[in-house]
């Protein structure tokens, strides 16, 4: 094997897609602080139990484990940056009871790709509310995330809506027990109706649920999905609330284009109600995902209410307006100790000076200008004059 190859899925940026994703970074930071989302850097590695790997086996098949040659105790890298932003809400922040807005932006790693054209090494961004437990916060942070969609050039954006709370106010009105309603959820996540109905029928479930089950795998579609919930599933007070938040989201955002899929369960375990992900024209995967995990800090001793969604940054290189390199200014190496004054000073007003030494060097087509003394002051001459 030769020795400069990157393990499958992790791959270099180079300098023009760097300066995209940057770029791209530094305004979506500014976006979210306009909205009153303040910046967080957790570590890249902490405890594995401080992950939650321990709660969520989606999670620990993501995380790539040590040792930490220090305390000998296990350690992992984090594939996920939510469970630590839940912690710092519930420790760090502690003294603060009302809402917190954080969010961030840094590399996580996986241990394996969360599909053929993924990365195993996500640029992950996003951001999170806790403190507030109305329909509100969800449709915050779902206007934000459908702002930061307008960065990259996604072309016309989808808002895919479900909710998770159905499916589990049915599954506890039926009395499934935790192992038939994790089979019954990974029939949903495949969109698979038949094994869906086959299971309902080999549990000899009331008619009423078994009918309630069958029937979200195909509640999706337009709008109008959630008039037809109201008429075909059964009437709990869960599954009524939760279409009305569903109804609140539709209203809130009457002029997106938006996609409501009653068996989009497509979830971390933590997540407890509202889902939501965006789309992109010509994209196969949701470019942008989140949704509601209440109760998450409880694992670091404060639980409260929460919500938030993230993304892959890396996933709209391609889509990314070009960020030309700034102007060069060169300066013969033979100049420099008595140019070093002025050289300083063009830096320190953000121009890039680069030290010629006469063998080329990368992005030498762009130099627009030399550094020359001209009667005793030093001046960028032109290339052209």
């Amino acid at each position: 094997m030769k020795s400069w190859q990157l393990p499958e899925h992790v791959a270099d940026v180079l300098p023009t897609n760097a300066r995209q994703l940057e770029s791209a970074r530094e305004r979506l930071l500014a976006l979210f602080r306009v909205h009153g989302y303040e910046l967080v850097q957790p570590p890249l590695m902490e405890y594995s139990h401080s992950l939650l790997t321990h709660i969520d086996a989606g999670l620990s098949l993501k995380t790539i484990l040590v040792v930490d040659q220090l305390s000998g105790r296990q350690l992992g890298i984090r594939a996920d940056i939510t469970p630590q932003v839940a912690r710092i809400d519930a420790h760090l922040l502690s003294a603060n009871q009302g809402i917190n807005r954080l969010c961030y932006a840094g590399s996580v790693l996986h241990a394996r790709p969360d599909g053929l054209l993924n990365m195993r090494e996500p640029l992950q961004a996003g951001a999170e509310m806790y403190g507030l437990e109305g329909i509100e916060a969800d449709i915050e942070l779902i206007d934000l995330m459908l702002k930061s969609m307008k960065i990259a050039d996604m072309g016309e954006v989808l808002l895919s809506l479900g909710h998770i709370g159905v499916f589990r106010a049915l599954a506890n009105a039926a009395h499934l027990d935790e192992q038939q309603s994790a089979i019954l959820l990974s029939s949903m996540q495949d969109k698979d109706a038949e094994a869906v109905s086959q299971l309902v029928k080999e549990w000899k479930l009331d008619g009423m649920w078994a009918k309630a089950f069958s029937l979200l795998p195909r509640l999706y579609g337009g709008r109008e999905v959630l008039t037809l919930a109201r008429e075909k599933l059964p009437e709990l007070s869960a599954v009524s609330a939760a279409l009305d938040e569903l109804q609140a989201v539709c209203d809130a955002f009457p002029n997106q284009k938006v996609h409501i899929d009653l068996s989009e369960l497509r979830v971390d375990n933590y997540h407890t109600g509202l889902l939501y992900a965006a789309y992109g024209s010509n994209r196969h995967d949701a470019v942008a995902r989140g949704g509601r995990y209440d109760g998450l800090g409880g694992y670091f001793g404060r639980a409260r209410p929460a919500a938030g969604f993230s993304f892959d940054l890396r996933s709209f290189i391609g889509r990314l307006p070009a960020i030309g390199r700034e102007s060069v200014v060169a300066v013969d190496v033979k100049d420099m100790p008595a140019a070093q004054e002025a050289v300083d000073a063009l830096r320190e007003q953000g121009q890039c000076v680069v030290i010629d030494y006469g063998i080329g060097y990368n992005g030498s087509e762009e130099v627009t200008g030399g550094l020359k003394q001209v009667d005793g002051v030093w001046k960028v001459i032109a290339l052209n004059d």
